[in-house]
């Protein structure tokens, strides 16, 4: 698939802006609730998104917290550029319902439009780029501004306690988790190999391991190189990744392989990581919408 073909596919999640007037997400299942313009040192601020499950009660119980990435395309097509969202309250509220599920707060800080890239591709496989190739991801795919580890530290120092403070949370690693999909996928891995006494598992779906418009084995060379040196032992870890075969997808069907290869190697394996291939589905929030009660079951299972 030539770049100019490529480029809605990748961009398609990507680039609603926070700046936006931020639409109301309305849901069928718990309610949800607006941070309007959190506040940050470390990056711009933003909206944020707190879904709180059917029954929500902080004096009853405590919740584990999935903050999940691009907060605005995860309740509501309605609300989204391209009426598509993740739908996850009609997705989890049900399994919640019916005992499959644990009941569990959603954290999701809305993405930084243009500079999405710039706050989700892991700054720690820079150093593993060949210099000409890591000039040109910084200057043309990152806007000259490497800020994904800006962008966990204001997840780590100022979200989560934040949310901690205001919510029925239960704060540790074993119940904190992180989510996202494409560029929110290499985020959400990142997150866990930077953070692991943070966060407890992350669910990386159809993760954009060639970081850019073409298949650049460089990319994926830098990702496994860097996760040889900071993976979290597979024993303190609850890790899923998944691809699909079609649109962006297909061009995942090298890199993704050897990422699972290097896990098997350092002792991941069912039942704290699984991978899978969704044959014929793409790039795109239907296709995470889709799967996303088999992701939450083995993130939050009952």
């Amino acid at each position: 698939m030539r770049r100019r073909q490529m480029a809605p596919l990748l961009m398609s999640p990507l680039l609603v802006r926070a700046d936006a007037p931020p639409p109301r997400q309305q849901v069928a299942f718990g309610r949800i609730e607006r941070i309007d313009d959190f506040a940050s040192r470390h990056v711009d601020r933003r909206p944020i998104e707190v879904w709180l499950p059917p029954g929500y009660d902080p004096s009853k119980r405590r919740y584990p917290v999935l903050y999940a990435h691009d907060g605005q395309m995860l309740f509501d097509p309605k609300t989204t550029w391209n009426r598509q969202a993740w739908e996850l309250d009609r997705v989890a509220g049900p399994l919640m319902q019916a005992g499959t599920l644990r009941d569990f707060i959603v954290v999701g800080p809305w993405n930084n439009g243009p500079l999405r890239a710039a706050e989700y591709f892991p700054q720690g496989f820079l150093p593993h780029l060949p210099a000409g190739l890591r000039d040109e991801v910084v200057q043309q795919r990152l806007s000259g501004r490497p800020l994904a580890d800006a962008y966990l530290r204001f997840l780590v120092e100022e979200l989560k306690p934040a949310i901690d403070a205001r919510y029925a949370t239960l704060p540790e690693r074993e119940t904190t988790f992180t989510m996202g999909s494409s560029m929110g996928g290499l985020i959400s891995c990142y997150a866990v190999c930077e953070h692991p006494q943070v966060f407890g598992g992350a669910a990386c779906l159809s993760t954009h391991w060639i970081g850019g418009f073409e298949n650049r084995p460089e990319v994926p060379d830098a990702a496994l190189a860097y996760l040889r040196a900071k993976l979290p032992p597979p024993q303190t870890l609850r890790l899923w990744m998944d691809r699909g075969t079609t649109e962006l997808d297909a061009l995942y069907a090298d890199a993704q392989p050897r990422i699972d290869a290097l896990l098997a190697e350092r002792g991941f394996g069912p039942p704290r990581f699984s991978t899978r291939v969704y044959e014929g589905q793409g790039h795109n929030e239907t296709a995470w919408r889709d799967r996303l009660h088999e992701v939450l079951g083995f993130l939050l299972a009952s």
